[in-house]
Parts: structure tokens; C-alpha cells; sequence
């Protein structure tokens, strides 16, 4: 997926699947279901309607959403799994530090 700058195996681990996994939604071979579509959408950062004809895209009504680097995506991606309210407070300490030092 270069266009988007992160690699099947940046995604498979974002999706918590097999990069083999990824490559099989790519080329079809699997199909994706209406929440795993969504599911990728979110981890690429792209509206649903992004992978739809441009025609059909005007017909799918969907929330307006920030849209992040691959890397802030990764970055949100995680700090949503921590669950420990310590954890968070932490990362953000850290993100807050390294910004500062920039």
C-alpha cells in the first residue's frame, strides 16, 4: 500500500492478522465484512468511501474524521488499547516531553 506509506505488515499487526491475511483482502481472494471494512478504513486513516468507486462513494453516508500520518494512526491505534489510566498518563508525559525537546 504505498500510496498510504505503511505496509502490509504495518497493517496485519494494526488488524491483528497475518500480513498473508492483508495480501488476501488485496487481491480478494478474501473478502471483508462491513465492520472489518470500517476496521481498515480506521487503521489507514481513509474514509470508508476510499475504497469504492468514486461514483458509488457519493452514495455512503459517513462520519467526518481527522485524518492522520500512518504513524499517528499507529500511535492512536495503540494508545487506545492501553487500558491503565497510569499508562496513558505516561505516554502522554512522554509524548509531552519529546515534542518540548524538539
Amino acid at each position: 500500500m504505498p500510496l498510504l506509506k505503511i505496509s502490509q505488515e504495518e497493517l496485519a499487526e494494526t488488524l491483528g492478522v497475518t500480513y498473508q491475511q492483508v495480501q488476501r483482502y488485496e487481491n480478494g481472494m478474501n473478502k471483508l465484512n462491513v465492520e472489518n471494512v470500517q476496521t481498515v478504513a480506521d487503521a489507514l486513516n481513509v474514509p470508508v468511501s476510499y475504497f469504492y468507486e468514486a461514483e458509488k462513494a457519493l452514495m455512503i453516508a459517513e462520519r467526518i474524521a481527522p485524518y492522520f500520518s500512518s504513524d499517528e494512526g499507529r500511535l492512536l491505534n495503540y494508545f487506545r488499547k492501553i487500558k491503565n489510566t497510569g499508562s496513558k498518563n505516561t505516554v502522554i508525559q512522554i509524548a509531552r516531553l519529546a515534542a518540548k525537546a524538539e
